[in-house]
């Protein structure tokens, strides 16, 4: 399959410049950049998307250029925001940039990675009004859709100059790099057609340059993708555990996991469709998330790690959490409740202590009942004691209610 048929069945197609561009990725070999803005030290998931097209198109034989915006990020792009971005310093750009490098490096090893505050920071304010400023209409900047939906409310200067400075950085690589292609989400298309007008406008009419984007990745019920209850799902492991990671995978709807499947991972469409024919007539066994969080989980952080967080997975599943580190634990525990003991109390009365019966009688009664485990046992005793020395390393006693409410208690 020729890499644009690829692109087109993954659903990574959404618009392109140049009709000629079909026969371009699929006959030739390009080199094309991908930015992204150090907002943060780290990318999250809604990035993941922009470095697999990537990828793809670097295993099809086209060569990437990959841009940290340590420069543009002390800008800002208004990207369709209702407001102003919060301006970085220079040291912390250039900070969060490091970060992001390492993660690019990681998906990415043999790319070719630059920052744009390079050449960005040599640049004059006499330079840039007169040798790039005076190539650019102030009405066509306005037309853009990320400008005119930040008109009526207000738009800086800083913010309106955005799309310069990125038209900029594609003709500073189109010049020095020889690279004639930019892809982007979607919300990009405003920034990379200015970027081919300042090639065109500096380079001449019959200059190469073309601009290929993808689209959004957004949830069939319409909301945001690529966050979790926890908030934002970061590639950094201190920032999101691997275990939140591999989950917010396996937590994919019924309805967009094939769709993810295509979009995010490596598999072939024969793969992929064997697994879609399976989902279809087993969906409770949830073979597509499984596989879906495989891939994704050891991509981005391992096969040492994806299998850390399978063995938390299942020790949470089948409540034989005995086996767990203490570090496994704190993270398998993350999200529930927590509480610290100095003394050794009555299950009974634990049980109140953490919310997880409304009274004694009503403490009693779970425990009678069978539905109490303390660290994966069962427990009917009413006078059952936690101590200190039962505690998992002496550290954690973990209380489970039913199949899915848990508590931890730190000694």
């Amino acid at each position: 399959m020729k890499l644009y048929e690829d692109l087109k069945w993954r659903g990574l197609v959404y618009g392109m410049t140049d009709p000629e561009l079909e026969n371009v990725l699929n006959d030739t070999s390009t080199t094309f950049y991908l930015g992204a803005d150090p907002t943060a030290d780290s990318l999250h998931v809604g990035h993941l998307l922009a470095y697999m097209v990537a990828k793809r198109l670097m295993e099809y034989g086209h060569k990437p250029i990959l841009v940290i915006g340590g420069g543009t990020g002390l800008i800002g792009d208004p990207s369709f925001k209702s407001n102003e971005r919060q301006l970085l310093t220079i040291e912390t750009s250039l900070k969060n940039a490091e970060g992001i490098v390492k993660q690019v490096k990681h998906l990415l090893p043999n790319a070719l990675i630059v920052n744009n505050y390079e050449w960005i920071s040599s640049l004059n304010a006499i330079e840039f009004l007169r040798d790039i400023g005076k190539h650019f209409n102030v009405s066509y900047m306005m037309s853009k859709d990320s400008v005119k939906s930040r008109i009526d409310n207000g738009i800086s200067f800083t913010e309106f100059s955005y799309q310069i400075i990125q038209a900029w950085d594609f003709e500073h690589l189109f010049r020095t790099r020889g690279c004639s292609m930019q892809i982007g989400g979607q919300d990009q298309w405003g920034n990379i057609t200015s970027g081919l007008e300042l090639i065109r406008k500096i380079h001449g009419a019959e200059s190469k340059a073309y601009g290929f984007t993808f689209p959004l990745v957004t949830k069939s019920d319409g909301t945001k993708f690529g966050k979790s209850e926890a908030g934002s799902v970061w590639l950094d492991p201190n920032k999101t555990s691997v275990y939140e990671f591999y989950q917010f995978w396996i937590n994919t709807a019924d309805d967009d996991v094939m769709m993810r499947l295509k979009q995010f991972t490596f598999l072939s469409r024969k793969e992929i469709e064997e697994i879609e024919t399976s989902f279809q007539t087993e969906p409770h066994l949830r073979l597509a998330q499984k596989r879906l969080a495989e891939e994704l989980t050891i991509l981005v952080h391992g096969e040492a790690a994806y299998k850390e967080a399978i063995k938390i997975t299942e020790a949470l599943f089948s409540g034989e959490i005995k086996e767990l580190t203490l570090q496994e634990i704190e993270v398998a525990f993350k999200e529930f409740s927590h509480t610290s003991i100095d003394e050794e109390p009555l299950l009974v009365d634990l049980l109140l202590m953490i919310e997880l019966a409304g009274s004694k009688r009503q403490a009693r009664e779970f425990i009678q009942n069978g539905a109490i485990q303390v660290n994966g046992d069962k427990v009917t005793d009413t006078s059952f004691v936690i101590t200190k020395e039962q505690a998992i390393g002496k550290t954690y006693t973990i209380i489970r209610k039913g199949k899915k409410s848990y508590a931890l208690v730190k000694h």
